[in-house]
């Protein structure tokens, strides 16, 4: 069919269906409910079908009527989408960042502000998923991502292998905290960290004891699992145990006495994390200079974590 319909209609007949009712959707256009059931009819007149059918007091979408809302409800997306890379190619200075939750907040954002403090031009979106960015998706220039999801970019370069060491609030520890040992850690509450099935997950508990030489059979590690490393963390500044946690999330803390690592014994990742790119990323100069500086901060953190190696072996 060449002439598609009147698109107030069908736009209407998309908060239709994201509503589930006429007065839902009529509130949410802050229209009349009449108004919606007009643009309803003039939609149905043009399309020869029938898209509702009345459930009691209510309408429904029919099977028709819920496969053609599936086709405008991604239409419309799309078109969100389109006019969201519009307004960003009005400003070219823009900077727009992916990276993994926990990575996002407890390593890269503290530093991505540091450095917007030289570049005051810059306007930065920071965007915190799981999800790979798709390429008919919102542009995004840099992501940051873990393991062999980079092989599927088209440019990447590996930023740092982290590694996890055991933290906990100062306020559980003994009062001498020399008395602290790898074995002594099994009487305390162990946060433990689950990424399956999105990632392979960083070293567990039993894998930290048994690399300490500690009997740990008997280790009840699933009391209290986290998805996000963030929140295993912020659980443990909370005094609620002792977590695993991966490094570079929690020099901060260290420093700033929310977290103390009575025990420099860590463990590496099994992956690394890596930093992906879009060709046209390239293209601007703001762009470049980010990439050199955030490579730069990768570099510094990998020392870090193999100073920590080079302590546990003295």
């Amino acid at each position: 069919m060449d002439n598609l319909p009147p698109l107030r209609a069908l736009q209407v007949f998309d908060t239709v269906g994201r509503c589930g009712g006429i007065s839902e959707a009529a509130k949410r256009l802050g229209v009349s409910a009449g108004a919606v059931s007009q643009q309803m009819k003039i939609l149905e007149d043009a399309l020869g079908i029938s898209l509702t059918a009345r459930d009691g007091k209510r309408i429904r979408l029919t099977s028709a009527g819920q496969r053609y809302h599936q086709s405008c409800a991604s239409a419309f997306e799309n078109l969100r989408i389109a006019q969201a890379e519009v307004e960003q190619s009005k400003n070219r200075s823009n900077l727009r960042v992916s990276a993994l939750p926990s990575l996002m907040s407890g390593w890269l954002a503290p530093l991505v502000f540091a450095w917007q403090q030289s570049q005051a031009d810059v306007d930065i979106y920071l965007d915190g998923s799981h999800a790979e960015p798709s390429s008919s998706g919102y542009e995004i220039d840099f992501r940051i991502t873990y393991s062999d999801r980079a092989l599927d970019a088209e440019n990447s370069i590996e930023l740092f292998r982290d590694c996890v060491v055991p933290v906990c609030s100062p306020a559980l520890l003994p009062s001498d905290p020399a008395q602290v040992t790898p074995a002594s850690l099994m009487v305390y509450p162990l946060l433990s960290i689950d990424w399956l099935p999105k990632f392979a997950s960083p070293p567990s508990w039993r894998d930290w004891f048994k690399a300490n030489s500690v009997e740990c059979s008997q280790l009840h590690d699933s009391h209290r699992v986290f998805s996000l490393s963030a929140v295993a963390i912020q659980a443990a500044i909370a005094g609620q145990g002792f977590a695993l946690a991966q490094y570079s999330m929690i020099e901060q803390d260290i420093e700033a006495g929310r977290l103390v690592m009575p025990l420099s014994r860590p463990l590496p990742m099994p992956a690394s994390y890596f930093l992906t790119w879009t060709k046209s990323a390239f293209d601007h100069d703001h762009c470049r200079q980010f990439h050199r500086w955030l490579v730069a901060r990768g570099r510094e953190q990998s020392e870090r974590n193999l100073a920590l190696f080079a302590d546990a072996g003295e």
